[in-house]
């Protein structure tokens, strides 16, 4: 066989194992487990970090305040330092929506090694461990994201149902521009099959992700894996969380959301572009090792099945052709499930290979800024490589 052939065969034999050996991680069917309403309901205190939130908070935080919790709720929204009036919005929505109690609080510029987030997680659990009784659970969440007003309930039951000490819901993002159509299934696609959701749910895996987003914390837990100070440093914190949490002996759940959705928008390539590039190489633990081994496997999987197919085509070479084509089939064939969550047209599954482009072009992109030392910037700030301080 020429050498083109036996890249498409390669190409094939990737796309195989990863649809039988990953987890099975294109499937779209983990959704919150089965669940009862407890005897009585536990107390719990939704932390909402925000920063410059003030055009996403008319629509997430009226959802917190109408969720429709049996038990005993309260909002804290920390306030990052914002510049745009979002603390004083979020007390206005307070009073003209009623529903949960809300307390806004601003902890000031985060300490050296700290990224604003945590820092702001930290103050918002730090407020709610200190009400007597402290809660049982802490809701973590962003300014962007919206609830349906059972999802609080729903969370807490399938908490205390299953025995997880974490369930993470990763919100539906929205996708109403044609980018956005294009790249947004990709993302949640590659995160899945980064992280199989079957894997991270196994009590004895290995595997544990999380979807900021969206995450029900049992207070006990927190203490226990000593967060969010042992992550203090984290740029992507969602993952580190729960990998702190599975290091601890928690037990942690991780699937799609049904109603729990994204309300950011993002219109143009350039803003899922700086979605995507601030924490990509950061993904990648800032190896260039592991920078040139994920180009060269994206290339292998997602490519070659469109490049040789069209080589074995023109220049007659029919193992590459049939190579080529059956890898792709099965490229699409995995990524049709994520589009139907995403209610998508099935068409779209083809054009994978040209958004795995993008994907390639965004972490090589993350790994450029990051040696310019602009590092995972973030609504006006940088964060560097984390250091190796001691956990304190």
């Amino acid at each position: 066989m020429s050498a083109v052939a036996w890249i498409a065969v390669g190409s094939l034999a990737a796309w195989v194992w990863l649809l039988l050996g990953q987890g099975f991680f294109w499937r779209t069917d983990q959704r919150l487990p089965r669940r009862t309403a407890p005897d009585g309901w536990p107390s719990v205190a939704i932390v909402v970090p925000a920063r410059d939130e003030a055009d996403m908070l008319p629509v997430s935080l009226p959802s917190l305040l109408a969720q429709d919790y049996p038990g005993a709720a309260e909002v804290i929204l920390v306030d990052d330092c914002s510049k745009d009036g979002t603390g004083d919005l979020a007390r206005a929505l307070s009073v003209r929506y009623g529903g949960l109690p809300v307390t806004v609080v601003s902890p000031g510029e985060p300490e050296p090694g700290w990224t604003g987030k945590l820092w702001a997680v930290r103050h918002g659990i730090s407020l709610a461990r200190a009400r007597e009784p402290a809660p049982e659970y802490l809701l973590l969440t962003d300014a962007d994201i919206a609830h349906e007003p059972d999802s609080l309930r729903e969370l807490v039951a399938a908490a205390g149902s299953g025995g997880f000490d974490l369930v993470s819901q990763m919100a539906r993002l929205r996708v109403a521009s044609a980018w956005e159509r294009l790249v947004v299934p990709a993302f949640v696609y590659f995160f899945a099959q980064l992280y199989p959701f079957r894997w991270v749910n196994r009590a004895t895996a290995r595997t544990a992700a999380a979807a900021g987003g969206c995450v029900l914390l049992r207070t006990g837990a927190a203490e226990r894996a000593r967060v969010p100070e042992s992550i203090r440093q984290a740029v992507i914190d969602d993952v580190s969380l729960a990998r702190a949490v599975r290091r601890s002996g928690g037990r942690i759940w991780l699937g799609l959301a049904e109603r729990v959705d994204s309300v950011r928008p993002y219109p143009r390539l350039a803003d899922l572009w700086r979605m995507v590039s601030r924490s990509a190489y950061a993904q990648l633990r800032h190896n260039p090792l592991l920078l040139v081994g994920t180009v060269l496997g994206l290339a292998l999987v997602y490519l070659a099945p469109p490049v040789t197919l069209a080589a074995g085509l023109l220049g007659g070479d029919a193992p590459a052709a049939w190579a080529g084509g059956a890898a792709w089939a099965v490229m699409a064939g995995t990524y049709m499930p994520m589009l139907g969550y995403y209610r998508q047209s099935l068409w779209l599954a083809p054009l994978l290979p040209f958004t795995a482009v993008l994907y390639l072009l965004m972490t090589v992109d993350s790994a450029l800024q990051h040696y310019r030392g602009r590092g995972a910037a973030w609504k006006g700030r940088t964060y560097a490589r984390p250091g190796a301080a001691p956990d304190r």
